[in-house]
């Protein structure tokens, strides 16, 4: 039975993994925003246990952690959480930058400092879900791409760093996915929302799957997820 850690399970691509590797039998720990949320993940996945702490301000993790129990053994966590807010460089105000920043990499890079020594000792798998963003940059999507080209940075470096541990890191790099954030991203660009013409959670929460389940003879480091025909 492998134990998880899941941030982002409240919806999307972070609930579908959370309900595959449920339905298999494996462990869940589920990070939540505040109490009344990680009330709510358990309610929607019983038997998954909660971790309380803000992606918006990750310097209180440590802290936040430091008060509640930890899992001594993790054989995955999976960043799945995110946020992104548009605009152009001329006009978008510092607070969107930092709020962008914080969840989609400061935070990241602080959970993944934070619970390293549980996947070392099981030589477990991190699991970072990037973005299309995060390998190049369009128009208004500056402080997005930005955060994910980060991300990217952040996971290659952590590969080399800890390959000599066993412990193993894939990108996951999906197109526009139908979730709650891409209704708001089409809100943002004032054009109409229709999930049908964009990936299912589903396939990459599979795409997540398969790295995580491929054998200990082999590490698959990038996976690129584009919309179908």
């Amino acid at each position: 039975m492998a134990v998880h850690l899941i941030t982002g399970a409240g919806s999307g691509i972070g609930a579908v993994l959370a309900e595959h590797l449920a339905e298999r039998g494996d462990d869940l720990w589920l990070l939540a925003r505040d109490a009344r949320r990680a009330t709510e993940l358990r309610e929607r996945f019983p038997g998954a246990r909660t971790l309380v702490g803000d992606l918006g301000d990750p310097a209180k993790l440590s802290w936040a952690f430091g008060h509640q129990a930890l899992p001594v053994e993790l054989d995955s966590v999976l960043h799945v959480a995110g946020m992104v807010e548009l605009g152009t460089v001329g006009e978008l105000p510092v607070k969107a930058w930092q709020e962008t920043l914080n969840v989609n990499l400061v935070a990241p890079a602080e959970l993944t400092r934070l619970l390293l020594p549980s996947l070392r000792l099981v030589k477990g798998h991190m699991v970072f879900v990037n973005s299309g963003a995060g390998l190049r940059s369009d128009a208004e999507w500056s402080a997005y791409a930005a955060s994910k080209h980060g991300l990217k940075a952040l996971a290659d470096a952590l590969r080399h760093e800890e390959h000599a541990n066993g412990v193993r890191v894939t990108s996951v790099y999906p197109g526009r996915t139908a979730t709650a954030m891409q209704a708001k991203v089409h809100q943002q660009e004032g054009k109409a929302y229709d999930e049908s013409r964009w990936i299912a959670p589903e396939s990459v929460a599979k795409a997540v799957l398969a790295a995580l389940d491929a054998s200990r003879d082999a590490e698959i480091t990038d996976i690129t997820v584009r919309p179908g025909a």
